[in-house]
């Protein structure tokens, strides 16, 4: 007799591979080879001649680097193994990842960006070679024209921070055209990505942060306290990391318009309004889109990420150099610009993830990116009702307000119960294969947990995933020791987090690492 297949239980079993892998600098053997190049020909060698000459002697290796040496296998070993310790979207229920808006990006469009066409390209090219990708950057612009309402785009910026930067950057640009030099502060709010701030900040700006009123929203009438002569822009999430959509932004850009300030857009939230509201439909003079959020290419923790910039056709000159155009007959990259704010990075953006994002949206169309924001906040709204019957969760703020993509939850009382804080749930949740994270800091809202499940995950993950927070916060009711003991079946356990804050300890290379902890000790 066939037994009978049992349901999938509630809790999947789970533990994740763990191989104390050291790293590849480490498993150096001297003399081990992956391939051996074949010698150069003396005809050859004499034809091309020292090509080093050309370089400065002062940029010339006087030794060759010290990459690692590997056999091929241990090198598949080595990536493979890494592989297996790894959690992401293609792997667990990735809603923990709040803010970051993890979404499934189909693989027919990595096949798309890893064809030859694409891959093979190279920035130094000639135009005239390059017309295929320079046509889908203009129309891609076209695109976001009208999903924004704004009148130019750059698709230059490397990364969501970078579109920030670039935005600060062309707000300082046009304050100092007009020989606006006394507008030296920006004004944001805590609950906006805390980028803003620091590209504000890094650009030489005084920041000044607004907090939210009873209900959430950022308070208006500290807004009107805070802009005067002195106020180059604001700079706004919205929704803010809490999910919350402020129905009376466009009041906040007019109160910094009729102080002679700019307003630019964060919409690094916006999977949960797209083909609903507009920037340009509430006044906003610049916003800015994260490619690896909202449109779906990968977002690798921020890199291989992408961003893109759009303008009022007040601020176009002021955009980075070049941007695309076309002639009517032929599209061109066009350096003459004489106000632009120049480079934000090398050559013009991240080719491969301007065509994901382009074949996303295109394989979609105008109702496909309006039902995407529909889902997403159906997911949200979803999730929420099912959170709370965890016990110890709230929400802040008034219930009243909807939420639209995500919501940071509290988990303030389970904290008082049971001593036990949200970090700690994040570190159990690694357990059962999957995701979780905290919030920015600072902790406005109390022992945070943020989730944002996106348009990607079924009703039948959701559950999941609530089950698994459900069943972490019954333990912890339960024997508060056990979570404190967690991860017990992920990869590593606790990162001791001291080194964050000492520069002396930083480092960006794993030599540089080395030397210093050799000095420490």
């Amino acid at each position: 007799m066939i037994e009978q297949i049992k349901p999938k239980p509630k809790l999947r079993r789970f533990h994740q591979a763990r191989w104390d892998e050291p790293i590849i600098f480490e498993l150096s053997q001297p003399g081990q080879r992956g391939v051996i190049p074949p010698q150069v020909e003396e005809g050859i060698k004499n034809r091309v001649g020292d090509v080093l000459q050309a370089l400065p002697k002062s940029m010339r290796r006087t030794k060759p680097p010290q990459l690692p040496e590997l056999s091929q296998m241990h090198v598949l070993r080595h990536y493979l193994r890494l592989s297996q310790e790894n959690l992401g979207v293609d792997l667990n229920i990735d809603v923990g990842q709040g803010t970051c808006t993890m979404k499934y990006s189909p693989k027919v469009n990595d096949q798309i960006a890893r064809s030859p066409k694409i891959q093979d390209l190279h920035p130094y090219q000639d135009e005239s070679t390059v017309q295929g990708i320079l046509e889908i950057m203009y129309r891609l612009e076209e695109i976001f024209k009208e999903i924004s309402g704004m009148d130019r785009f750059t698709l230059q910026p490397g990364a969501g921070s970078a579109a920030i930067y670039t935005n600060v950057s062309m707000i300082r640009a046009y304050h100092a055209y007009h020989g606006n030099r006394e507008r030296d502060e920006i004004i944001t709010t805590i609950f906006s990505h805390p980028s803003n701030a620091a590209c504000a900040k890094t650009a030489g700006y005084k920041v000044i942060t607004l907090y939210p009123d009873e209900n959430g929203f950022p308070d208006v009438e500290a807004l009107k306290a805070a802009v005067s002569e002195h106020t180059a822009a604001l700079l706004i999430t919205n929704p803010e990391d809490t999910g919350i959509f402020n129905p009376n932004v466009d009041k906040f850009v007019q109160i910094v318009h009729d102080a002679g300030g700019l307003c630019s857009y964060d919409q690094a939230n916006a999977n949960g309004i797209l083909g609903i509201t507009r920037a340009r439909d509430a006044g906003f003079d610049l916003c800015h889109f994260n490619l690896h959020k909202t449109f779906s290419t990968p977002h690798g923790s921020g890199g291989p990420a992408a961003g893109v910039c759009g303008v009022t056709n007040e601020l176009a000159p002021f955009l980075p150099v070049p941007v695309v155009e076309f002639d009517g007959q032929s599209y061109y990259l066009d350096y003459e610009r004489p106000l632009s704010i120049g480079k934000i990075r090398p050559f013009y953006g991240v080719a491969q993830n301007i065509l994901k994002a382009y074949a996303w949206i295109m394989s979609l169309g105008a109702d496909g990116l309006r039902e995407v924001a529909e889902i997403a906040v159906l997911n949200n709204n979803y999730l929420m009702k099912r959170i709370l019957e965890a016990k110890g969760i709230s929400i802040p703020y008034s219930l009243d307000n909807p939420r639209i993509e995500q919501i940071r939850y509290s988990w303030e009382k389970l904290t008082e119960d049971t001593g036990v804080h949200s970090e700690e749930i994040g570190f159990r949740v690694a357990d059962f294969g999957s995701h979780y994270w905290t919030s920015h800091h600072p902790y406005i809202v109390p022992e945070p947990m943020t989730l944002e499940p996106t348009e990607s995950y079924s009703k039948e993950d959701l559950d999941e995933y609530v089950e698994i927070i459900k069943n972490i916060a019954e333990e912890a009711y339960q024997d508060a020791d056990f979570i404190h003991g967690a991860p017990y079946n992920s990869t590593i356990h606790r990162i001791h987090p001291e080194s964050f804050d000492d520069p002396d300890s930083w480092a960006v290379t794993w030599r540089a690492y080395k030397r210093k902890t050799a000095q420490l000790k």
